[in-house]
């Protein structure tokens, strides 16, 4: 798989050795990958190909101003996060890269973030395309997971408990830092703004829970928008528990409503929220501590579909905000 061509000072063929071309690490299963028409993947015995695509769009979803190496880092978590809501093991990725300009100190930085993060994960780049045009990036990542133990949006059944990892929305509070000028206290911004520009993909829980969760699903576009599609797949309902909700550090420091609202509906997240059987909450605690992550059971899964939010009392809460939706109109 090639990169065609990209018109300025650096050739295309410069470009593509410069900031793309590694060695392959021995043992990752990729026989050929970046220079040539196609990359060539040994199949894995017994193993499905788990395959996912994210793009980052400039204006919609980053700033213009957007620090290189934090884009480089997200574009390949955003996408990895995926490889952990089904419980697979990272294998490759493609990037696909439209730039106004080959702007080389750009380059540099932006393929530093990628492939720190893509070293972390052991996660090859086996080829991709560049284009002259508006900033926009599209990655390609490829898993594998055994059929059986992947972890998919159809199996919540009623009983189960719902659970989600790490925390809840600083990543919208960052957004709102950036786009609104909010004033928060520098160690507060800068927890808000980390996890908005370098979300940590739960890949090591994913790979946890195979066998344990029933469900999951990735929280990019927000908790409710995400859990409605697990419960929508899965022909059940919900009860969530407001009080239950492990809202982020800087979160914290901003009023009831807004927790309730940014925990709840706010993107860029990208924590897993699964569901398991109750007998499996000891297995979940080992998976969640052999992961270094931390999880919290925040409600349940209910026989009739709807999904439902309840303070601490049981009365039902209402949310002024939705999930975000690309196509909504605003």
């Amino acid at each position: 798989m090639t990169f065609c061509t990209i018109v300025n000072m650096l050739s295309e063929f410069d470009l593509i050795k410069k900031y793309f071309t590694r060695p392959t690490r021995s043992g990752s299963g990729v026989q050929l990958g970046v220079g040539d028409d196609c990359a060539l993947i040994a199949p894995v015995a017994d193993q499905s190909l788990a395959i996912s695509t994210d793009m980052l769009v400039e204006g919609r979803h980053f700033l213009p101003d957007a620090d290189p190496v934090s884009l480089g880092h997200k574009a390949l978590a955003v996408n990895l996060s995926d490889l952990a809501a089904m419980g697979a093991k990272p294998l490759g990725f493609t990037l696909a890269l439209a730039l106004p300009d080959a702007d080389e100190a750009w380059l540099d930085a932006f393929a530093r973030g990628l492939f720190a993060l893509a070293d972390a994960e052991q996660i090859e780049l086996i080829g991709g395309d560049t284009t002259r045009g508006p900033l926009n990036i599209c990655i390609t990542v490829l898993g594998t997971v055994s059929p059986h133990a992947a972890l998919r949006r159809d199996g919540a059944r009623a009983g189960d408990d719902i659970w989600v990892s790490g925390n809840l929305g600083d990543a919208r509070l960052g957004l709102e830092i950036l786009t609104n000028n909010l004033s928060l206290s520098d160690e507060l911004m800068t927890i808000a703004l980390q996890r908005l520009h370098q979300p940590s993909p739960r890949v090591a829980l994913g790979q946890a829970l195979r066998g344990i969760a029933s469900a999951a699903i990735d929280v990019s576009d927000g908790l409710v928008g995400d859990l409605g599609h697990i419960l929508q797949r899965s022909s059940v309902g919900a009860t969530i528990e407001a009080a239950c909700l492990p809202l982020g550090t800087a979160l914290r420091s901003q009023g009831e409503q807004t927790q309730l609202e940014f925990a709840l509906t706010g993107g860029d997240d990208y924590e897993l929220c699964f569901c398991a059987a109750p007998v499996q909450k000891e297995k979940v605690m080992a998976a969640a501590s052999k992961a270094g992550v931390t999880v919290t059971r925040i409600g349940k899964i209910e026989p009739m579909p709807g999904l439902n939010i309840v303070d601490a009392a049981g009365y039902k809460i209402n949310l002024r905000s939705h999930p975000f939706d690309h196509f909504a109109l605003s």
